[in-house]
């Protein structure tokens, strides 16, 4: 396929983003792949998966906001905070109560600097956080601002284990909310499962299965989405221009470009009204 596109795919647990995109590439043939933001291995849900010149879209798509649904339990924990690590700490005692935790959510929502888990990818002297914590080093994190807009209660599901609905910017670690909030409890606390509901405009419900994409089942997203822009379309010669890297003169704006009805990247005028392509997908 040649195609510059998103698709939304539905990804299984236990299996990278990495190779969640490598599968997708492989079944439509497209030339390059690549996904809008990573889901941990045990991870489930939306990951938005670029095709072909899409994949330029990585940076402008970087920070927008995140929705998962996940399930802590409190009074066990593992080094990597959810189910990947052994347990390492059981507190057979606890007995919290959803009037505990619906009393210390309102203090988790807004800005605040959250601590990246020590198994993650953050890289620390150009080594991958996990990397070092697989070989008992810990890496010297950095607190990084998250914004956390809603995060609600949905239902307990069994002693101590709780589902969630969490709304948050980008590079939220939800299994840093779960350390969190096990702290606010003194008692620690492990992420049993995370499936992510939204991603940007995407929603999970527009995903395919990689089982939906082997059968063909699938719909492709036109990339000019992401962009609410008014659009100006590139005749023959204007667009020979900008394929030899000529500016050409626009009228005073920021645009979606098309040629020949095919969206072609995102412009804007200069102060003497000539093109800065900002986005090139051609």
């Amino acid at each position: 396929m040649k195609e510059n596109a998103i698709l939304l795919l539905n990804k299984p647990a236990n299996i990278s983003s990495n190779k969640a995109v490598n599968t997708v590439k492989h079944i439509l043939g497209a030339s390059k792949a690549g996904h809008l933001g990573t889901l941990d291995v045990l991870g489930e849900g939306l990951l938005p998966i670029t095709l072909n010149k899409a994949t330029k879209l990585f940076d402008f798509f970087l920070n927008k906001d995140k929705e998962y649904i996940t399930t802590f339990k409190f009074g066990q924990t593992s080094p990597s905070l959810d189910l990947e690590g052994p347990l390492t700490d059981e507190d057979i005692n606890l007995d919290i109560t959803e009037a505990q935790i619906l009393s210390i959510l309102p203090k988790f929502i807004g800005k605040q600097n959250q601590m990246p888990p020590q198994y993650s990818a953050k890289k620390v002297n150009g080594q991958k956080a996990y990397d070092l914590a697989r070989k008992g080093k810990v890496a010297k994190l950095k607190p990084k601002q998250i914004e956390i807009y809603d995060i609600k209660l949905l239902q307990k599901s069994g002693k101590n284990t709780f589902k969630f609905k969490i709304h948050c910017s980008s590079g939220t670690f939800i299994r840093s909310i779960c350390r969190d909030l096990a702290e606010k409890l003194s008692t620690c606390g492990i992420m049993l499962n995370i499936i992510r509901t939204r991603c940007g405009i995407f929603k999970i419900e527009d995903s395919y299965t990689i089982s939906d994409i082997e059968k063909g089942k699938y719909s492709l997203i036109n990339p000019e989405i992401l962009f609410d822009l008014p659009t100006l379309q590139i005749n023959n010669q204007q667009f020979s221009l900008l394929q030899n890297g000529v500016q050409i003169v626009i009228p005073d704006g920021k645009y979606k470009l098309f040629y020949k009805k095919e969206f072609i990247g995102i412009g804007e005028s200069n102060q003497e009204n000539k093109l800065k392509m900002i986005i090139k997908l051609f």
